[in-house]
This record gives structure tokens, C-alpha cells and sequence, in this order.
């Protein structure tokens, strides 16, 4: 198990592991879940083992694990994309994998340390992100940690029969360091 890298008061930010790609898989395919990512297939082993054991060669895409410090248990993952050093910006993920610890707050909690990872040791000057209209439970947790909605990309994604608008999403370091 990699040793935890960023520690917050509920959870911890680590690497992800091989060993945990079952877990990921469980995640990922969950159709409850892939409503909100922008995958759109399932994916197999052999895709995400490629995925995770290439992921140290992508010097761009910098991937934790989210991990509950009570139970020592992974509960998501998250992640800043894209990373754009000459700009200084980057783009964030998330995946509160584990249902039980949905909507409790744990997101923020990760977002936050994320945030703090990419601004206060990345010197990263804006970080963005993405999110479908029918996830208000996620742009709700965004706002909190103090993200402002930016534009919408009208009719951009296909679900459940119709389409939705993406919201852009996008936080200054200024702004992060003056929320206090």
C-alpha cells in the first residue's frame, strides 16, 4: 500500500495501487455511477491495468486515491488532468466510488485537499472541471469549496434518452486563498 500523501480529518490522499484495479472496475461499471464520468462503455481489466500501470508515465495527470481513515478503506478517487505547467491550470475529477459514503460530504473533503495539492504545491493558478446539469449533488459540493460556474455547453451530452448541458466550472487560487 502507498503511503498517505495528503491527510485531511476524514479521509486521505494516496496513490492507487494494482492491486485495487477490481475495486475501480466495480466503481467505474457501476451504472449509477458512469452517469457521471464521461465514459460511456465498460471498461475490462486488461483496459484499466493498461491505464494504471502507464499512469507514472503521464506526467500531466496526477491520480489519488480517496481513502476513509476510519475504516482504511478507498472510497473514490480523484485527480488533476491535463496539467498544464506553462499556464498553470489544470483540469479536476472525482468519483465517490463507494455508495455509502455518497453524499456525506467526503467530495468536499477531497476536493479541498486536492485543491490545496494543486495550488499551494503545484503553484497552479486556476484549476477547472466539467459537470453534467442532472449532477446537482456535484456542483453543490463545487460551490462549496468555492468554484464558480464560468459558461454551459448547450445539448453536450446524451443520457437517458435526451441531452443535457455541461457546466464549466473554474476556481482562481486567489479565490481559494481568500475564501479563508
Amino acid at each position: 500500500m502507498s503511503p498517505r500523501f495528503k491527510i485531511g480529518n476524514r479521509i486521505y490522499l494516496r496513490a492507487p495501487e494494482e492491486t485495487e484495479i477490481d475495486l475501480f472496475l466495480t466503481w467505474i461499471n457501476n451504472p449509477e455511477n458512469y452517469r457521471y464520468i464521461t465514459r460511456t462503455r465498460p471498461i475490462g481489466r486488461a483496459e484499466e491495468k493498461e491505464w494504471l500501470a502507464n499512469l507514472h508515465k503521464r506526467e500531466n495527470d496526477i491520480v489519488f486515491l480517496i481513502v476513509d481513515r476510519n475504516e482504511d478503506q478507498p472510497i473514490g478517487t480523484c485527480g488533476l488532468h491535463g496539467v498544464n505547467h506553462p499556464n498553470r491550470s489544470a483540469e479536476l475529477g472525482i468519483l465517490i466510488g463507494e455508495e455509502r459514503f455518497q453524499n456525506k460530504g467526503y467530495g468536499t473533503e477531497a476536493m479541498d485537499l486536492l485543491c490545496e495539492y494543486g495550488f499551494n504545491m503545484l503553484n497552479l493558478n486556476r484549476i477547472g472541471l466539467e459537470v453534467y446539469e442532472y449532477n446537482e449533488r456535484a456542483y453543490r459540493c463545487y460551490e462549496k469549496v468555492g468554484f464558480q460556474k464560468e459558461g454551459r455547453l448547450r445539448e453536450a451530452r446524451f443520457y437517458d434518452g435526451r441531452y443535457w448541458d455541461a457546466l464549466r466550472y473554474g476556481l482562481l487560487a486567489k479565490e481559494w486563498r481568500k475564501r479563508g
